[in-house]
């Protein structure tokens, strides 16, 4: 498993794209919100979290997806997860995340879901 924590991201239009490591835990789920809260300061909402390169997230790391969540929803944002792990969606699915966040098979279809709203 690779140790690589830190999130590349990158910025299209108005929406934030980062995409997470192989683990998501609590290093990597800081750095994943350190990148987030450099772009919402500055305005962003939406957001997508490309999971293309994950295959384990732990309870931990869904913590701070969580804190994401609950700051994109108290200013009317929005976050699409895409390219999702069957067994991460599962994950994600049970805990409820589904109920605050959207999902899509792509980086580019998870764009087009901004487009729709």
């Amino acid at each position: 498993m690779k140790t690589e924590s830190v999130p590349n991201s990158q910025l299209v239009d108005d929406c934030l794209i980062i995409r997470t490591p192989e683990y998501v835990n609590k290093e990597s789920g800081e750095n994943i919100v350190e990148e987030f809260n450099k772009h919402f300061d500055q305005g962003i909402k939406r957001l997508v979290i490309d999971m293309v390169d994950s295959s384990v997230v732990n309870s931990i790391g869904i913590s701070f997806l969580i804190e994401i969540l609950e700051k994109l929803n108290d200013v009317d944002g929005k976050m699409v997860f895409c390219n999702l792990d069957p067994s991460i969606e599962k994950t994600l699915k049970i805990m409820g995340l589904f109920n605050f966040a959207a999902t899509a098979e792509t980086v580019e279809t998870a764009v087009k879901v901004f487009e729709q709203n």
